[in-house]
């Protein structure tokens, strides 16, 4: 038994004032972050524990407060020691969206899911927030060379490559800061929303939000890196939040062919970075789980070839050489 949690069991016993409680490992996470499940004989609960010199546990409380002001079912704070990064939560339970999306579920749950980006964007207190700037969204798209490219294939690209993927990453960029800037959620995809019977859905790993791009979190919910649904099905949904959006907010006007645009560009450069964050899991923090999702999370860029000329080269390296590469 480790150190720390030696010490997150005797926070609990002062905490809870009883030594009757059974602590369980409740999920994986791609951070440092770990969750447990606090059973009593009354209830269940979670259980964070989110090392502070690697955590910022401060985030996390700053945006739960943001999402409960604007009705997004987040998970109720009951106790909390920031200077050890301990943290007492309500249960959602087990039922991710991951586990709940079938062909029959879909629509329901990604309509609420949906209704959910929509108070965020439209109805929280965003002051404070840190902005998606030009050199954060620089420094995610590299993560796809600097980790998956060069660390974990060993593809070194020619001059000719890098030029014309540095120009493709401008244009992500730039893409991105021309978009209306709103609350993004960061990681608003099917591991992290909670099938509830109430206030569906419930939402949780948010302490990232930062203020960006309108079409952010809409494409990490639809073209989600663990679940893949069908053009025709993704568009449906797209055109089902574009609605709602004309209905919730009439002073944005937004034109849909531009909104498409941004969103599939936005969806590459998050794809890039995703495959880039896999591949650092694996070798920085021994997390193998989240390679097999890597093909699955460049097929959208590939699928965007015949619709987008800008992104040939990068399709012709992610079908040439990388998911052959991965294959092996």
């Amino acid at each position: 038994m480790s150190d720390r949690f030696e010490s997150l069991q005797h926070w609990l016993r002062e905490t809870l004032e009883t030594n009757n409680f059974i602590l369980k490992p409740a999920s994986e996470d791609a951070s440092f972050r770990h969750y447990y499940r606090l059973t009593t004989n009354k209830s269940t609960l979670i259980v964070m524990d989110a090392p502070p010199h690697q955590e910022d546990s401060k985030s996390f409380v700053r945006v739960n407060s943001i999402l409960h002001e604007c009705n997004v079912n987040v998970p109720i704070i009951h106790n909390m020691d920031l200077e050890k990064g301990f943290l007492l939560l309500s249960d959602f339970g087990e039922d991710h969206y991951l586990n709940k999306l079938t062909n029959f579920s879909a629509n329901n749950l990604y309509s609420d899911a949906i209704q959910t980006i929509l108070s965020m964007q439209l109805s929280s207190d965003t002051k404070g927030l840190d902005t998606y700037n030009e050199a954060l969204l620089s420094h995610e798209i590299s993560l796809f060379t600097d980790w998956l490219l060069n660390k974990h294939l060993g593809i070194t690209l020619s001059t000719h490559q890098i030029n014309a993927i540095n120009k493709l990453f401008d244009l992500l960029v730039t893409n991105a800061l021309e978009q209306p800037q709103v609350f993004v959620h960061r990681d608003f995809h099917s591991r992290n929303l909670m099938f509830t019977p109430n206030n569906n859905p419930g939402v949780i790993d948010f302490q990232d939000a930062i203020i960006g791009p309108i079409t952010y979190d809409l494409v990490s919910l639809l073209k989600d890196c663990y679940i893949k649904w069908s053009k025709k099905e993704i568009n449906n949904w797209v055109d089902f939040y574009c609605t709602q959006l004309d209905i919730h907010d009439d002073k944005l006007e937004i034109d849909r062919g531009q909104f498409q645009r941004w969103f599939d560009l936005m969806g590459v450069q998050r794809h890039l970075k995703a495959s880039g964050i896999f591949a650092r899991l694996f070798h920085r923090d021994n997390k193998h789980q989240f390679l097999k999702d890597i093909p699955r999370t460049l097929s959208y860029i590939v699928d965007l070839s015949h619709s987008y000329k800008e992104l040939l080269p990068l399709c012709h390296l992610i079908e040439d050489s990388v998911l052959p590469e991965l294959e092996e």
